[in-house]
């Protein structure tokens, strides 16, 4: 009726609902065409690259090593498996000969000796009992799964060249999709509904914090949740609504990792779409691109791949080491000693404090210690008994039991207990006759726990057992325990692996140590609480951080060595000890505030044509006036970047913009061909007499300044020195705030920076500190009641401890103040003075040149604190009060030196209570 004249409209709106109605052939997989020279197909060409490539690999090639490559490659042969191979092999090939750094292997795919010898994983599946079935198992075939790991920063060259090799129309990016889950749909719902934030928090934290944990199942397991929804109507309205919600997706993005290869044009299998100029994304989700049989890879980019390669790099520049990060020794006593002691902050995947917790009370003594480490520090084990066994068998404070003897090969290294996935194969393998195949469909079956698969698995294991004269009694035992464990093992290949970067990481650091955290930092720049935590390691390290400087920085943290005597009231060295080689970090200047990437590019390349700056005129007579303002310039002198030119900080933000005015000029008279007498002698520059402000800001509007510009204070702390006395009560530090439970109870300590005071709807006033420790910070709040008891204690600058409970909301942690107290009147830093320092040392250490160095030390630092010495031996401890002559000033400088000779334990200050904090 609506288009008499036009019947082709009906027949073409039928051909569209026709058209609408597709079935889609589900399994089969389209690989990408991998290009083959001349004579070979994928099978013959992957095997000829190994054939080679083992040669490479082993210094000698033996039975057992051809016996596993010939097996592996039949597999792949026979699954049609070369191909994939072969696209993986040549774009990691890419990478490492284009010095990107690529990760030593990753999940099961580290199992396989084919991806060994081509280069593909780095660590040998045969040394550590990876088993290649649990990657391909030719019994349950599925796509092959490589995740490779790449330096985070040039990971999108990879992705480059394979859309140049395979063609941009056969290459995307994968879409994925941000889901309302629970907690966030119960505070989406009560936003729409102008509920006030307070109770709709309320509501939403009732909801546990589980994945996947949906409302329904909070309804039924939290009674205060149905409660409230039973007996509250904006309860019920928010939690009906949000039902609703619940699952839905919310927006969409691209995948951190996922890239699609197709054998032919992308649009043929997948509709795509564009995310900003140069990416492509599919609309399908990761799991459809693979249910539809396109190949999903991951190109993973890791941060500390990065930092190892720029610490490789800084070591090469710096001292003239070609390092080869891979072929370190794996029995580094440096390492073995720094990892006993829990010292890894910085260290890839071993630096929170349970893990340095497990660390000391494990006593890594070998890299099989450090893989099973990252196996053991997981939610599963760590909630049963299965960590202090391991650590009590290892230290013979339990003894190791089998339940049969054939179990001790297998389980040895791991004194008896199943850690790992792989154990549970090889026990259903050599104990049980399974293949290795029929060994991985018992492991899966376990790990997921399916009662009737289970059965029939238990069956076929007893009777296989019995087969090998295992009685029927003792095989139902191994069984049992076996499922038990398979909840809890772990995948031994990707263990190994990252077992590796943490090694490596952890070798830098201990051989490494000014290299490897100047590398460290610069990766976290963007990060101030990180930052700030990995500056106070440094301190404790005794490398000095120094700020940056206009004629030594780069962008990022730089290297250098040595520190020239200060030449200014600001440049001095007070406060810093001794770097291991004289070497120190500098402060990039991409870190300061105000300072753009131009201006810093403009910096550089004046200062590498004409040589350091000799003050503010000479450099804003050289630089490009244009990319640098005066705002930056002024945020430069107050960052300390100008004290190398040997004026103080507080001359110079008298002078600055003077000298631009004559930079500008001179640029302005150069453009136009004019010049003066003075120009003609060259080298040699004029200035006007000026007057001269000789005196230099305090030492707390230095560091102010410094906190202001830096984001976090660098030649100095404020807490430096009452470390310990912060340390008293606190039960973690704000930089472990994270890994505490939701409504936790804790205590921190640190100094007021900021505070913020707001007054609610019933016209009482609460406050919101910005609480800061030496590794970080974070906002406290005090609700009215509390604000008002202690509110006399809240001053900017001041150091206090709190008692309170963690608050998370998505990934931003918080405080709920409960007490507020002082740190016994030490948030005065003159007062440290009136504590005495106290030196502990065991008696058989006690000799001449030691105490020869600690008295130089001590009189180096002179000031009013008594010093007292503690000699130990045994139970006993005997006391002695140093002379007037070595009474010292507690500051930061002294506290390094004397740690970095006696050790972190050994030097502390007294609170006058004959308490030693």
């Amino acid at each position: 009726q609506v288009f008499p004249d036009l019947p082709q409209v009906l027949k073409n709106s039928l051909g569209i609902t026709e058209r609408c109605n597709v079935t889609m052939e589900l399994g089969k997989i389209y690989l990408p065409h991998y290009e083959v020279p001349p004579g070979y197909d994928l099978d013959s060409y992957l095997e000829k690259l190994c054939l080679e490539s083992v040669k490479k690999r082993y210094s000698e090639v033996t039975p057992s090593i051809m016996e596993r490559l010939k097996h592996e490659l039949e597999v792949i042969k026979r699954t049609g498996f070369s191909g994939y191979f072969l696209v993986v092999w040549d774009f990691v090939k890419f990478a490492k000969e284009h010095g990107i750094k690529v990760g030593p292997g990753r999940g099961s795919a580290a199992g396989s000796i084919v991806a060994y010898v081509l280069g593909i994983t780095n660590v040998d599946p045969l040394r550590y009992g990876l088993l290649f079935e649990r990657f391909l198992n030719p019994e349950r075939v599925s796509m092959p799964d490589i995740d490779i790991d790449f330096c985070y920063e040039r990971r999108d060259e990879v992705i480059e060249y394979v859309a140049e090799k395979y063609g941009r129309d056969k290459v995307a990016q994968i879409i994925t999709f941000g889901t309302m889950a629970a907690r966030a749909a119960t505070r989406d719902a009560g936003r729409v509904f102008g509920i006030p934030y307070g109770k709709v928090d309320k509501i939403a934290k009732l909801i546990p914090e589980s994945p996947g944990t949906t409302i329904e199942e909070a309804l039924r397991n939290v009674p205060e949740l149905r409660q409230e929804y039973e007996n509250d109507e904006t309860t019920r309205r928010i939690i009906d609504t949000a039902k609703t919600l619940e699952g839905l997706a919310r927006q969409d993005s691209i995948h951190a990792a996922g890239v699609v290869i197709s054998r032919d044009e992308l649009t043929n299998y997948t509709p795509l779409q564009r995310k900003g100029t140069p990416e492509t994304i599919t609309q399908y989700h990761m799991d459809a691109i693979k249910r539809i049989g396109l190949l999903k890879m991951d190109f993973l980019g890791l941060r500390t791949l990065s930092v190892i390669d720029n610490a490789v790099n800084i070591i090469k520049r710096t001292r003239g080491e070609d390092l080869d990060i891979d072929d370190v020794s794996l029995e580094d006593s440096k390492t073995l000693e720094m990892l006993q002691k829990g010292l890894s902050i910085g260290v890839f995947q071993l630096e929170s404090t349970g893990m340095r917790s497990l660390l000391k009370d494990l006593q890594p003594t070998t890299f099989e210690d450090v893989i099973n480490i990252l196996a053991l520090y997981r939610p599963g084990p760590l909630g049963s008994n299965m960590v202090q066994d391991f650590v009590d068998r290892k230290h013979g404070r339990k003894p190791i039991s089998y339940v049969h003897p054939s179990l001790e090969p297998i389980l040895k290294d791991t004194y008896g207990i199943i850690v790992y996935q792989e154990q549970v194969m090889r026990i259903a393998s050599e104990l049980a006759g399974f293949s290795m195949a029929e060994a991985d469909i018992l492991r899966a079956a376990m790990s997921k726990k399916k009662p009737h698969v289970l059965a029939e698995q238990r069956e076929k294991f007893v009777k296989g057992a019995k087969s090998r004269g295992i009685d029927a009694e003792t095989a139902q035992k191994i069984f049992d325990l076996m499922a038990y464990f398979a909840g809890y093992g772990f995948n031994r290949a990707h263990s190994a692996a990252y077992a590796v970067i943490s090694y490596q990481t952890a070798y830098l650091k201990a051989n490494y140590p000014v290299e490897y955290m100047a590398a460290l930092l610069t990766s976290v720049m963007g990060n101030k609480d990180k930052v700030a935590q990995y500056v106070n390691e440094c301190r404790r390290l005794g490398i000095k951080v120094l700020p940056p400087d206009v004629n030594e920085s780069f962008k990022s943290f730089t290297v250098i060595g040595g520190v020239r005597p200060p030449t200014s009231p600001s440049a001095s060295t007070e406060g810093w000890a001794d770097s291991p080689g004289g070497q120190a970090i500098r402060f990039g200047l991409s870190a300061v505030r105000n300072v753009g990437s131009s201006a810093i590019d403009s910096i550089i390349q004046s200062r590498e044509k004409g040589g350091p700056f000799k003050s503010i005129y000479d450099f804003c007579e050289r630089v490009d006036l244009t990319v640098i303002n005066k705002r930056a310039l002024e945020s430069l002198i107050k960052s300390g970047a100008f004290d190398s030119c040997g004026d103080t900080r507080k001359h110079l933000l008298s002078i600055y913009e003077r000298a631009m005015e004559r930079g500008l000029r001179k640029r302005k008279d150069r453009e136009v061909g004019q010049f003066t007498f003075f120009d003609l002698h060259q080298g040699e520059c004029y200035e006007a007499p000026e007057q001269r402000v000789e005196d230099e800001f305090s030492k707390e509007e230095l560091l102010a300044h410094e906190k202001e510009m830096l984001g976090l204070y660098v030649s100095d702390h404020p807490l430096l020195g009452v470390e310990r006395l912060l340390r008293n009560r606190p039960t973690t530090s704000i930089g472990e705030l994270r890994e505490q439970k939701e409504r936790s109870s804790v205590r921190i300590g640190g100094i007021i920076t900021r505070i913020s005071r707001i007054t609610t709807r019933r016209g009482e006033i609460m406050a919101f500190l910005t609480l800061e420790d030496l590794e970080g910070s974070v906002e406290v709040v005090l609700f009215p009641k509390v604000y008002q008891k202690h509110r006399e204690l809240l001053k900017e600058d001041r150091v206090i401890k709190v008692k309170g409970r963690v608050d998370v909301k998505e990934e931003d942690v918080k405080v709920i103040g409960q007490e507020v107290e002082m740190l016994n009147d030490s948030s005065n830093r003159s007062s440290k003075s009136s504590f005495p320092l106290c030196i502990k040392m065991p008696l058989e250490s006690f000799n001449k040149k030691l105490i020869d160095q600690i008295k130089e030390i001590l009189e180096t630092h002179p000031g009013s604190s008594q010093v007292y010495l503690q000699l130990t031996e045994e139970n006993k401890t005997t006391t002695f009060r140093l002379g007037a002559k070595y009474r010292v000033k507690t500051q930061s400088s002294l506290f390094a030196e004397l740690k970095e000779l006696l050790g972190e334990d050994n030097v502390f200050i007294d609170n006058g209570r004959n308490q030693h904090i």
